[in-house]
This record gives structure tokens, C-alpha cells and sequence, in this order.
């Protein structure tokens, strides 16, 4: 049997658990494709999760059938995430703050299927420049 062939393709940045059926139309709604089984399927992935931004890339097929792959949180979610009620954020301002190397390293951690890296150090280090060009501060 041939493979099917792919018609579209499209990543979503949705709230975990409880993804939004009017951002689903707005991207896939015209492949056709039953949003209501997208929405469905991605709910239960990402049950788990709920509370979280987990984009996923939706590659739908010519019978209309589609697949989820499911990626990490970003980065910036994820260190803004850590800064909890510690950091402030203003309209037309960077996010300032302060988070530790132990935060550092379980965001990298979390990341690092994303990440063009293997190595958890390489991996600290870039998301210690994100965590800098948002204005936080990394501290031992």
C-alpha cells in the first residue's frame, strides 16, 4: 500500500488539555478535517500537561485523516513558568527576574527532545540566552 500523501501541515501553540476548537478552525479548517477528533486526540496527549502551552504539528492527509506530534513547551512559557510571582511583567516591558541553575537545568531537561543537542550543558546554555534576551538573570 502506497503511504498517503500529506496536504497540510501546520503547528499550533494550544493550552494543554483543553485545546480551543476556534484556533483549530482558524489554521485547519480548510483541509476538511474533523477538529472536533483533533481536539479530542490532543486533549487526552495532553492530559497530563494541562495548565501548559504544548504546540503540536498537525499534518493532515488527502483522505482527510490526520496525525498529532506533540513538541515541549517554549522556552519562554517555560522560564516565565519558573519565575512564578517573582518576576514582573509589563506591557512594553521585558520580563525581569531571577531563576536558579537547578531551574536552568530541569527546563533544559524538559526541552532537550527539541533542542539541537544532546548534551544537557549545551542545552543549559541555550536556554540561558533566551532567559537573557527576556532579562532574566540566572543565579546559582
Amino acid at each position: 500500500m502506497a503511504p498517503k500523501k500529506r496536504t497540510h501541515q501546520a503547528t499550533l501553540e494550544l493550552a494543554a488539555g483543553n485545546a480551543p476548537v476556534v484556533d483549530l478552525g482558524k489554521m485547519l479548517g480548510q483541509t476538511g478535517v474533523n477538529l472536533v477528533e483533533i481536539k479530542k486526540a490532543y486533549d487526552a496527549a495532553t492530559a497530563s500537561q494541562r495548565g501548559d502551552i504544548v504546540p503540536v504539528v498537525v499534518s493532515v492527509f488527502e483522505d482527510r485523516s490526520f496525525t498529532l506530534r506533540l513538541k515541549t513547551p517554549p522556552t519562554a512559557f517555560l522560564i516565565k513558568k519558573a519565575l512564578g510571582d517573582k518576576g514582573s511583567s509589563r506591557p512594553g516591558h521585558e520580563v525581569a527576574g531571577k531563576i536558579t541553575t537547578q531551574q536552568l537545568r530541569e527546563i533544559a531537561e524538559r526541552k532537550l527532545p527539541d533542542l539541537n543537542t544532546s548534551d544537557v550543558e549545551m542545552a543549559m546554555r541555550t536556554i540561558a540566552g533566551t532567559a537573557r534576551s527576556m532579562g532574566v538573570v540566572v543565579v546559582d
